[in-house]
């Protein structure tokens, strides 16, 4: 069969399964809405969690990232994979016993303040919809190419899907699909790598065959190394960014982590304390799965395009080639007339001079979205078509888990957080659902927005999610619960100043807003604060948090008694703390 029909074989099957459990699991009370009835099993809630937390970024973008970078792509598994254990060590067991919804929630009777539940609301709603944006490109990539649909109705389709499960189901929808998902998602992950592993390298192990020799007896990434330099790049085991902007980025990502809504309220679905830790260990285990496979399939992937591609004759692409240009992801554009492919860093002044003008290269002609290296590594290593439409599926499964699980925390923060607690309190429970699903259905159209207008590639969006979660919950978040002293004029000052300054400093850099459009691309580097990178600078946004926290906090009233009890009480390690509404 063709990769189309494969692809649509898989892709109608998985959705089907998805559809299937949202209704067997469709919510009943607003408890299975927000933590799905608060009883999911550890080993279950382990595989949602991972599910959740494995978006289209890690999938479909994180490996793409290291294949172009090299060493400098590697941060982004770093300060990922780090900032789970951290989320898991440190903060995940301490909200569980807290026992509340949400994140919102937990900071409002923290900080015994709606203004405060309010500022966190506020933070959730921007940290979540520049989080799903990546998710929804995800899923018009994969649309656009594997189903031969433009990237809008690609889009349009993967809303409808999102709607039906997480509208319905909640949370308790969301767990039971996203354990089908991680199924799906980590089995399409793999099973390429395997095949290719086997094939460049003679070792199943992808991991293993990371560091094995190829068929010409050099290491791969001796390999690696050699194309680099050949085409102008940097050695792929070396890294152009300064130690500083390194440390900033996995720090940033480390800390957003533990700041992410999303993922925080999974650890409220599970019984008891203990189960909490269980999952979170689990997830652990899951993550890193794919996590330590990725920089594998990075290498295979960059080694296998420019074998295939460089300076070889464009009439002669394979058919992925074309496959590709038709949904303008990649691009070739023959400069020189020469007939040939050539690719190479026409950025490179000195490459340029020596090598470049030699050989009557006017720059370099084939332009690659990032985005598609892992969905196109199939194509390009010649596996077979129905393991081509098995990744398609996994980045489908990838990019909807984790958008189903943001357009949760958008619903609950405003049918739960905003009015229940605040507006409304005197509402129905009947009520309270009916406002979420609503509230959902609202997320989901925005979401979908972003998806048709993407602001750029998915794992450089979801980069800048993860440093508006370090700005503005992480320090609220543990303050909270390791400084009984924490009052919430500190808190509230805190995420306001820290959210602020880091979307200052995104829009600034990243999106050239306050310099006439520029970019930090196009000429702004130079004026980075510190060298830091827009995805990096969710460190300093935290910093400036803690400390105007504290400040704050040290100058004005402590908390009441009760408060301060509450904390001392959280950092206990026993108890279940049922998860409660109010």
């Amino acid at each position: 069969m063709s990769i189309q029909i494969w692809t649509y074989l898989l892709v109608f099957l998985t959705f089907a399964l998805y559809i299937a459990i949202a209704i067997w699991s469709r919510a009943g009370s607003t408890k299975d809405f927000y933590v799905a009835g608060g009883g999911v099993p550890p080993l279950m809630n382990g595989m949602a969690t991972a599910a959740d937390w494995m978006s289209a970024a890690s999938f479909i973008s994180m490996a793409g990232l290291i294949s172009f970078m090299g060493y400098d792509g590697a941060v982004y598994l770093m300060g990922w994979t780090g900032g789970y254990v951290l989320l898991a060590l440190l903060l995940a067991p301490y909200l569980r016993k807290f026992g509340k919804f949400t994140v919102p929630d937990f900071i409002g009777d923290r900080y015994y303040s709606n203004v405060a539940r309010t500022v966190a609301v506020i933070c959730a709603l921007i940290v979540s919809f520049t989080y799903v944006a990546g998710q929804m490109r995800g899923v018009g990539v994969v649309f656009s190419r594997f189903l031969e649909v433009p990237v809008e109705s690609g889009v349009i389709i993967g809303m409808v899907i999102v709607f039906f499960y997480a509208v319905l189901g909640g949370m308790k929808g969301i767990t039971y699909t996203q354990v089908a998902q991680y199924c799906v998602l980590i089995f399409a992950f793999m099973v390429p790598a395997i095949f290719i592993s086997i094939q460049m390298t003679n070792n199943p192990i992808p991991q293993l065959g990371f560091g094995q020799t190829l068929s010409d007896g050099t290491y791969l990434l001796d390999k690696l190394n050699g194309l680099h330099q050949e085409l102008g790049f940097a050695a792929y085991t070396d890294g152009k960014k300064s130690t500083l902007d390194i440390f900033a980025i996995t720090c940033a990502l480390m800390v957003g982590t533990a700041g992410l809504p999303h993922v925080i309220v999974r650890f409220f679905t599970v019984p008891k304390v203990r189960d909490a830790r269980k999952s979170a260990g689990y997830a652990l285990l899951f993550i890193a799965i794919l996590y330590t496979t990725a920089p594998a399939v990075a290498a295979f992937a960059r080694t296998n395009l420019i074998n295939t591609v460089n300076n070889q004759a464009y009439a002669s692409m394979p058919a992925w080639f074309s496959n590709w240009e038709q949904t303008g992801l990649l691009t070739f554009t023959d400069k020189n007339g020469d007939g040939l492919v050539q690719y190479y860093n026409d950025k490179n002044e000195q490459f340029n001079k020596e090598v470049a003008a030699v050989k009557g290269w006017k720059g370099n002609e084939l332009t690659i979205d990032r985005d598609i290296m892992v969905l196109a590594n199939p194509e390009i290593a010649k596996l077979p078509n129905w393991v081509i439409a098995l990744v398609a599926a996994g980045g489908l499964a990838a990019a909807l888990s984790t958008a189903a699980g943001l357009l949760l925390v958008i619903s609950t923060s405003i049918s739960h957080d905003l009015l229940k607690m605040q507006f409304r309190p005197n509402m129905t429970d009947k009520e309270e659902l009916l406002s979420a699903r609503i509230a959902a259905a609202l997320a989901v159209c925005v979401a979908g927005y972003f998806g048709i207008n993407p602001p750029d590639f998915v794992a450089a969006v979801v980069a800048l999610a993860f440093g508006l979660a370090a700005a503005s919950f992480f320090p609220a978040i543990i303050l909270g619960i390791f400084d009984k002293r924490m009052n919430k004029e500190g808190a509230i000052a805190g995420m306001i100043v820290g959210i602020s300054l880091m979307m200052f400093y995104m829009l600034k850099f990243k999106f050239g807003i306050f310099d006439g459009g520029k970019s930090a691309v196009a000429g702004l580097k130079s004026q980075l604060w510190f060298g830091i990178s827009p995805e990096g600078f969710g460190m300093i946004a935290m910093l400036v948090n803690f400390t105007i926290s504290i400040i704050v906090s040290r100058f004005t009233a402590a908390p009441p008694e009760d408060v301060q009890q509450l904390v001392e009480e959280i950092r206990i390690p026993r108890g279940s703390g049922e998860a409660v509404s109010h």
